[in-house]
């Protein structure tokens, strides 16, 4: 994957909004989902490309420090997931086979954590399944 580190640091900011989308499709965030997060942000993303922040650190803490950001304000999760949306169809490149089934692992993972999927879960999920193609 080779974009700017401009670009990529969209992306991981993207992705905390997607996530965050899919924590709050019912409204509220768990500690279950926040801690799944934050394990396959470990487990995953910090591997995927060697990008940075504007700190120097790995880029892919940007999916942490957004969900973090958009728990405390709280915005309405369908926003957030149009914002994801529209940097998919402007960022085609980045959304390989490999990065597409990440997200969905992780949107999975996150919607898995508190039992089972409540419906809510399922409907975003399922846009989020056509999104990725």
């Amino acid at each position: 994957m080779k974009n700017t580190a401009e670009v990529m640091n969209h992306f991981y900011q993207n992705l905390g909004k997607l996530f965050y989308a899919v924590a709050a499709a019912d409204k509220k965030v768990s500690e279950a989902e926040v801690e799944k997060l934050k394990a396959d942000v470990t487990k995953y993303w910090l591997a995927l490309e060697d990008s940075t922040d504007y700190f120097g650190s790995d880029a892919a803490f940007q999916i942490e420090i957004v969900f973090d950001w958009l728990i405390e304000e709280m915005p309405n999760s369908e926003k957030c997931y149009q914002d994801f949306a529209t940097f998919r169809k402007k960022h085609d490149s980045i959304f390989t086979k490999p990065v597409k089934e990440l997200i969905w692992k992780t949107c999975e993972d996150i919607a898995s954590s508190s039992n089972s999927k409540n419906k809510s879960e399922l409907v975003l999920l399922s846009r989020i399944s056509q999104l990725l193609g």
